[in-house]
């Protein structure tokens, strides 16, 4: 058995190799990861702009100053300044070169052709220079960014419509167990509806993974071989709930064996989702996560979350981790390290009731996990403690 940090170390140093290259229109790009730097072509703002309504002038004598014409936003004009000239301007028009400040409409008294300002005059008031945002040939967003709205807007504002980006990986969920029946169904005394499936896709649906594809297998061992083997031929990386404890009826461990599966770890010492495995073949990764939905989902935003951004190639691969303050004294059952359902609130965190691994009610709710460390005792009010932000 091995700690956390281990695992999660083993994890990075045996991932799969990073997904394929795609050119992809910019709308369509939102969620994916830049397989390149991208390079602005041009300087924006690509000319000096005035940042207000008002007038554009070049500083004379006094604070009187005759207007000789107009630029909007979008015209092409090249109007020359003398001091004591004046051109009225609108937000996000180009300000002529010859201009020394532009002064907002609301400080401008005006008389037919000749306007005053009121106060005194500085210059370079309400321009935006050439080029104050980014310069033609700087990087504007690094490879590995993992693309979000603003991203998108920031790219078309410089001119782009396609992006090289990492494909999505593709992941397939394998439910196993005999007493799960599928929602819907009349539930017979001793089985249980299964909602591992139906989670987990929808967790990676909500992520922007849309290649998943789901198998339930009864536990059997020949039909847990065809169905693990099948999944890690064809998808990237491969989920399996349940079955990978050492009981009679578990047969996840033994047909990962028997397909020559390398095992990195089995078991970490945590609470909850100690029987969680990791393992690779070839190209394509799997992990069995407890049978248990709340363990499963812990298990997969600590994990599996890392990997698959890791094989995205996205620069950032775990989730927000912060510290705050606790919002009321908990004593923790047990000395193992710990991940607890919890919700962020404005001035702290509370953890929830709820905890059991088989308890998903309480992640409904949730938006964090609070990270306990081993042997963690009492913790008071408005004591810090380590939070993993969830989607």
């Amino acid at each position: 058995m091995i700690d956390v940090n281990k695992a999660l170390e083993l994890i990075v140093k045996n991932g799969t190799s990073l997904t394929a290259v795609q050119e992809v229109a910019l709308p369509q790009a939102l969620g994916f990861v830049l397989a390149e730097d991208i390079i602005s072509t041009i300087d924006m703002p690509p000319f000096q702009q005035s940042a207000m309504d008002g007038y554009a002038l070049r500083i004379g004598k006094n604070n009187s100053y005759s207007v000789i014409g107009e630029i909007k936003a979008g015209d092409n004009k090249d109007l020359s300044l003398q001091k004591g000239e004046a051109v009225r301007i609108f937000t996000g028009a180009s300000v002529p070169d010859s201009a020394d400040t532009v002064i907002m409409q609301e400080k401008i008294i005006q008389d037919q052709r000749y306007i005053t300002v009121e106060g005194s005059i500085e210059a370079g008031l309400n321009i935006r220079p050439k080029g104050e945002q980014i310069r033609r040939g700087e990087i504007a967003l690094k490879k590995g960014t993992t693309l979000k709205g603003a991203h998108i807007g920031y790219l078309a504002s410089l001119g782009f419509t396609t992006v090289k980006v990492h494909l999505k990986p593709s992941v397939a969920v394998v439910i196993t167990g005999n007493e799960l029946v599928p929602p819907g169904q009349p539930l017979p005394q001793g089985k249980i509806y299964e909602s591992n499936g139906a989670m987990l896709t929808a967790v990676l649906t909500e992520l922007g993974y849309k290649n998943v594809s789901t198998v339930s297998v009864k536990d059997d061992l020949e039909n847990t071989k065809i169905a693990l083997l099948n999944a890690m031929e064809t998808h990237d990386i491969t989920l399996v709930t349940g079955g990978i404890s050492v009981g009679d009826y578990d047969y996840v461990g033994k047909a990962l064996k028997a397909i020559k599966v390398e095992e990195v770890f089995y078991k970490v010492k945590q609470k909850p989702g100690k029987p969680l495995f990791f393992g690779k073949k070839e190209t394509s990764a799997i992990f069995a996560l407890p049978g248990n939905p709340a363990a499963a989902l812990s298990c997969f935003y600590i994990y599996v979350f890392p990997l698959l951004k890791q094989i995205e190639g996205a620069s950032v691969t775990q989730l927000e981790r912060i510290t705050i303050p606790i919002l009321k004294d908990y004593i923790p059952k047990g000395n193992q390290p710990q991940f607890l359902k919890a919700r962020v609130l404005a001035d702290g965190v509370e953890i929830l009731s709820g905890q059991s691994s088989s308890m998903l009610r309480s992640f409904g709710i949730a938006n964090a996990l609070v990270f306990l460390p081993e042997n963690t005792g009492q913790i008071t009010q408005g004591e810090p403690v380590k939070v993993i932000l969830t989607p």
